[in-house]
């Protein structure tokens, strides 16, 4: 009975917190409560192996700079739900989105995005740009190069699927080899799964890429997604491109500064 009468308690604070308009959406943390924003807000989502503590020194750079930002936190269970999640994201903020993805989030972003009239730019970092019918898996081995497979560990989840991590001693020379060491055995450590059916799910409906104005950063020596790959992909989208030789897939850790700049730059041409 005690148990029962302090979450009622509980219950009825946070209720009561949310209608004195304390504890705020997205949109108001966003803009700062409903004052005037000068800068879109930029809407980053992280893909598999990562979480959106990746983004960290990013965001700061962003924020330093006025732009506000949303790291969202992506499900890593299909493209489908992961967009519809990202676009509840969009939804919630009144005003110009620039919306990045990396990785396997370049699949999200380009469902998420399209009909969304106020996402202004696609910024692609180290990522899939897929057409209608294709797969992170399918457009990763269309090029040679990738060596992400092998370093691949299966864990089977209750009630079926599969979901797949990098093997923690691989994953610095795999994932953030010109990442400092250090920081990218904590990042092993962290890393967030992906089901396996996520990855070779396939674009539905029109990309969002088709019909706004999208930007790429192509890591030249990435290991997960062939560089080859991310250049097709780019020039198909007609994205403006910013290229860092010898750059792992985890570029926007090793070179927060040109992740940040391009971001910067889809903004400032959109706007």
């Amino acid at each position: 009975m005690l148990r029962t009468t302090k979450s009622r308690v509980l219950a009825t604070a946070v209720a009561a917190v949310i209608a004195a308009g304390v504890l705020s959406p997205v949109v108001a943390q966003a803009h700062g409560g409903g004052s005037h924003q000068a800068e879109p807000t930029v809407v980053l989502v992280h893909g598999a192996f990562a979480d959106s503590s990746g983004w960290n020194d990013v965001v700061q750079r962003l924020q330093n700079h006025g732009y506000p930002v949303v790291a969202a936190a992506n499900p890593l269970r299909s493209v489908a739900a992961d967009a519809r999640t990202v676009r509840s994201i969009i939804d919630s903020i009144d005003g110009p989105v620039v919306l990045v993805g990396h990785s396997y989030a370049g699949n999200v972003i380009s469902a998420a995005a399209t009909g969304e009239k106020n996402v202004k730019a696609l910024v692609y970092v180290a990522a899939f740009l897929p057409d209608t019918g294709e797969s992170a898996g399918e457009l990763s081995n269309k090029f040679p190069g990738s060596t992400l497979a092998a370093t691949l560990q299966q864990v089977p989840v209750a009630g079926g699927g599969t979901d797949l991590y990098i093997d923690q001693a691989k994953f610095p020379q795999q994932f953030a080899a010109d990442v400092p060491v250090r920081k990218a055995k904590l990042l092993a450590v962290s890393q967030r799964p992906v089901d396996a059916a996520a990855l070779a799910e396939p674009a539905t409906g029109v990309p969002a890429w088709r019909s706004i104005a999208s930007y790429d950063l192509i890591p030249g020596a990435d290991r997960n997604i062939p560089p080859a790959a991310q250049y097709w992909m780019a020039k198909r989208a007609r994205a403006k491109v910013v290229s860092v030789p010898g750059a792992s897939h985890l570029v926007l850790a090793s070179h927060p500064g040109v992740t940040a700049e391009l971001i910067e730059r889809a903004a400032r041409e959109t706007k």
